[in-house]
């Protein structure tokens, strides 16, 4: 399967489940509101989400030669685009498109959505990715968490990052 089609199943599966598809079915029952201010200024999360989104998936077709997807990583690391500025710009672009329909719908229960799911997404990067691309690219990947914050992203790009 092309790449290029291998990182859209990723997305509509995945990702889409996370930031799309789960949230509004937590809001199916909320009744869909007038345009006004929050719906207005919810349209800035969720599009900046998904240019993040879709920004970082490019960048893990051509720098990285893979997918986000476990079942078929990227060959190399990853330290291009916004990955200068913030490890997590995918997880953080999820996060981002949520706390958009939570604005929209203004509904509580999808701010306790995106509470969890921030707690789920840290503890898959603490627990499982961060050890894992630690084993993959050895060095390499502790110079860039070096660099390179987890969450909150640098003001500056970090320079002379190098891929193994």
């Amino acid at each position: 399967m092309p790449l290029l089609l291998k990182n859209l199943v990723y997305t509509l599966i995945i990702p889409a489940t996370a930031a799309v598809y789960l949230p509004l079915l937590i809001a199916q029952d909320v009744r869909f509101p007038d345009w006004g201010i929050a719906q207005f200024a919810a349209l800035v999360p969720l599009a900046l989400g998904a240019a993040v989104y879709f920004r970082c998936l490019w960048e893990f077709g051509k720098t990285g030669r893979g997918t986000p997807a476990p079942i078929d990583p990227p060959q190399r690391l990853v330290v291009t685009g916004l990955y200068q500025y913030v490890r997590n710009p995918m997880y953080l672009s999820v996060l981002l498109i949520v706390a958009g329909w939570a604005l929209f719908f203004h509904y509580s229960e999808l701010v306790k959505y995106w509470l969890i799911t921030a707690l789920v997404l840290h503890a898959l990067v603490r627990i499982g990715e961060e050890p894992l691309l630690r084993r993959k690219f050895g060095d390499a990947y502790v110079e860039y968490c070096r660099s390179v914050n987890r969450w909150i992203p640098r003001l500056t790009p970090a320079r002379d990052l190098i891929a193994p």
